[in-house]
């Protein structure tokens, strides 16, 4: 497992030469929620996917200030990606990522998937938001892990409108280790300053160039229905799509139809021309 100068852990296999796709994981997740994508299009794309600073392998204590774009580039650079523009696919926290990297580096993008937005895309504090928040920073003051994790299962892998039962077990099973993974690097780490993006993503996004796809679920929070409603509004290329039978992890709750829909929209926004 490659690791960058800087303490990023990531995957790459880059042996076609095509534009590239970069895969960035949920808050609630690490790289491993790709791994039925990276298994689909390893035949066809060179791919890459990398752990956030604090989340699965990548637990090294920053020097300064935490830049996740700056991350996200520099695990372009080590995978070999200098130059041309890369595929961009985020999911909740990876999404804000993924278009702070769209406006930092708009030539290094060719095209953004949004499965859902998340992260710093969620600026309204809706009720079930707050909710939410609310009850993991008790968990989490209270130093219990578990009902945080417990936390995140319900509002983002549930999600409203359904029980636990609605979803595969092997889902749930999978985001509680991932989640729990972070709660445990985040203890270690303590207090880690973390740059953000001023003005906000938000309030720029008339300046993003890419072609943007947004994929959002009915069983989502109201603030990642809003995130999406303004993204598509400001976005001058954006397409959304909303699947009423997920939560906020779609490409995990039905990976066969999401790799589809992957598969279909990087061709479409492919030059096949592009070196």
């Amino acid at each position: 497992m490659p690791v960058t100068s800087s303490g990023i852990a990531y995957d790459c296999l880059s042996p076609h030469g095509g534009v590239p796709v970069l895969f960035l994981h949920a808050g609630v997740a690490d790289r491993r929620m790709w791994d039925p994508q990276w298994d689909a299009l390893a035949a066809t794309w060179d791919i890459a996917r990398l752990d956030l600073r604090g989340f699965g392998s990548s637990d090294r204590a920053p020097i300064g200030p935490v830049s996740e774009v700056e991350d996200v580039i520099a695990t372009m650079e080590g995978a070999g990606w200098w130059w041309g523009p890369v595929h961009l696919v985020g999911a909740s926290l990876g999404s804000g990522i993924a278009v702070e990297v769209a406006l930092t580096a708009p030539h290094r993008v060719a095209s953004l998937c949004l499965c859902p937005p998340g992260g710093s895309l969620l600026t309204t504090q809706t009720e079930d938001l707050v909710a939410f928040a609310q009850e993991e920073n008790a968990a989490l003051e209270a130093a219990d892990l578990d009902a945080a994790v417990e936390a995140n299962i319900r509002a983002w892998v549930v999600g409203p409108g359904r029980t636990e039962a609605d979803v595969d077990p092997g889902v749930v099973a999978a985001v509680r280790q991932m989640q729990r993974r972070a709660f445990e690097i985040d203890e270690i780490l303590g207090d880690v300053e973390r740059m953000e993006m001023t003005p906000p993503a938000l309030e720029r996004l008339e300046e993003i160039v890419a072609p943007t796809l947004i994929l959002v679920g009915g069983h989502d929070l109201a603030a990642t229905k809003d995130a999406a409603e303004r993204l598509t509004a400001g976005i001058h290329q954006a397409q959304r799509v909303e699947w009423l039978d997920a939560a906020h992890l779609p490409s995990m709750e039905h990976p066969e139809r999401f790799t589809e829909l992957l598969a279909g929209w990087l061709a479409a926004h492919t030059d096949p021309d592009q070196p």
